[in-house]
């Protein structure tokens, strides 16, 4: 990898061979798009040169306001999905918004002219982006860009797994449009990316920050009170209630930089970035929500957190506090009698660890339960993701009753804050983890979320600070 920004011609992305296959794939799309008299998508991979780092090509290739998107999880063999661009959106709103976005993706593959691709999770054609907390969420102008359910079809995807780099390219034809001017823009996309390491986060930043909360942390501590006098009435079993600080900085925040420290700092989390015009959704999160692959669906139930310790003793001590904790064990059992009792109707079994464990990662550690199910019929990633969403991890139980009371206590528009995020492929297999230890940034000015579980022993000064642990993933990397 070269130390400088260095682009390359196309044909040093492509081979020859792969130029003729594309070539031959768009033609057979024109003449698909003109018998049809409607678009149809043309999709092409090849194996490039396995020391690319999908995250810092895309991060420097990106063009002003286009949609880009960078998912990691570093200690997964080096397992990296970034995608730049967008030749078809598929968004919508309400609560069905998972299947009708499932089922327009079906659609389009459905019609669309690609390769077969056997390189790692999410090679070849794939749509990438996330969802809302809430059927319509993200209507307030800091989530500007972000729909309620939006997936990008990118023009550009770099998947890593194990050593392993495949390149996608996406063409969208219009039945006017030849296969020379699609293969055309294509050279023109491939000619303008660019290989450049993520830049560094400037330690000793000039300006003075802001650190405010949206609203007084009494206000918090009011709410956890007030939920907790709901759950000891009998109306719930649990509610998550989060709170968001904001950051106000003299220059603009760089995503690239705060991506590149934290997938070194969480290596074991899903470690994101979604750009959305001039904002971008940045995340380190510690929680799966789901993973398909074939018939096999695979999700964990993270629910109980303690804070981390640079002793040793002390943190081993503070480990067995949470596994002995009644109340983080309380709160991890909700959470997977939920998930287990959604899957049961649509598998053949469902399994789930009989104890949870331990998961720590730089600044905080939970309890988890792994779940795995063997499906019975088939139902895309997408819609196992609309199943599960929200957990009680993130919303509560029973969900109506938690989620009528969340809006009320909070006061604030989650946006994608506990939404899923993730990627969907042409044989609807694909990854959705839960945007947690996440911030919104645009500009001078980033939004930083995190939430508690509260359950009917939980002691509001408690949960502030346990609120502050978790904020504490990106507070210090956005406040200098």
């Amino acid at each position: 990898m070269a130390d400088l920004v260095s682009s390359r011609p196309a044909a040093r992305w492509l081979r020859a061979d792969t130029f003729g296959r594309l070539e031959r794939q768009l033609e057979v799309g024109r003449r698909r798009a003109r018998a049809t008299s409607s678009p149809t998508l043309v999709s092409v991979s090849t194996a490039v040169d396995r020391a690319l780092d999908p995250s810092a090509v895309v991060l420097a290739s990106r063009r002003s306001s286009e949609p880009w998107i960078c998912l990691e999880q570093p200690e997964r063999e080096g397992s990296a999905l970034a995608a730049l661009g967008c030749v078809r959106a598929i968004e919508a709103g309400g609560r069905d918004r998972f299947e009708q976005v499932a089922a327009r993706w079906r659609a389009l593959v459905a019609g669309a002219v690609r390769d077969s691709c056997d390189g790692p999770p999410g090679s070849g054609l794939v749509a990438l982006g996330g969802f809302a907390f809430a059927p319509d969420g993200g209507g307030s102008p800091r989530w500007a860009g972000f729909a309620p359910a939006s997936l990008i079809v990118p023009e550009i995807s770099l998947a890593r797994r194990a050593g392993v780099t495949r390149l996608t390219l996406n063409a969208l034809l219009s039945p006017d449009d030849s296969a020379q001017d699609a293969l055309a823009r294509v050279r023109g996309r491939l000619e303008g990316l660019r290989e450049s390491p993520l830049p560094l986060l400037d330690p000793a930043p000039a300006g003075r920050y802001d650190v405010v909360s949206s609203m007084p942390p009494t206000h918090y501590e009011e709410a956890v009170i007030r939920a907790v006098q709901r759950i000891r009435a009998g109306e719930l079993e649990k509610v998550v209630l989060a709170r968001a600080v904001e950051v106000h900085a003299p220059i603009d925040h760089d995503p690239a930089a705060v991506l590149g420290v934290l997938r070194e700092a969480f290596r074991s989390c899903y470690v994101f970035a979604v750009g959305r015009g001039q904002a971008a959704f940045i995340a380190a999160s510690p929680e799966l929500l789901v993973r398909r692959e074939g018939q096999r669906a695979s999700t964990v139930a993270l629910a109980g957190s303690a804070r981390r310790s640079a002793d040793p003793a002390v943190d081993d001590h503070l480990g067995e506090q949470l596994l002995r904790s009644d109340k983080d064990r309380q709160e991890n059992t909700i959470v997977a009698r939920r998930i287990a009792r959604a899957l049961r109707p649509y598998a053949v079994w469902v399994t789930a660890a009989p104890e949870p464990a331990l998961v720590r990662v730089a600044n905080i550690q939970h309890l988890a339960s792994p779940i795995r199910a063997q499906l019975a019929s088939p139902i895309s990633a997408i819609e196992l993701a609309g199943l599960l969403h929200p957990t009680p991890a993130v919303g509560g139980e029973p969900s109506d009753a938690a989620l009528k009371l969340i809006p009320a206590l909070e006061g604030l528009d989650r946006g994608w804050y506990a939404g899923p995020v993730g990627w969907t492929d042409a044989s609807e297999d694909g990854e959705f983890c839960v945007a947690l230890r996440c911030a919104l940034v645009r500009n001078r000015v980033a939004h930083c979320y995190a939430g508690c579980g509260i359950v009917r022993d939980s002691d509001p000064a408690a949960e502030l600070a346990e609120s502050e642990v978790k904020l504490g993933a990106m507070l210090p990397l956005l406040a200098g």
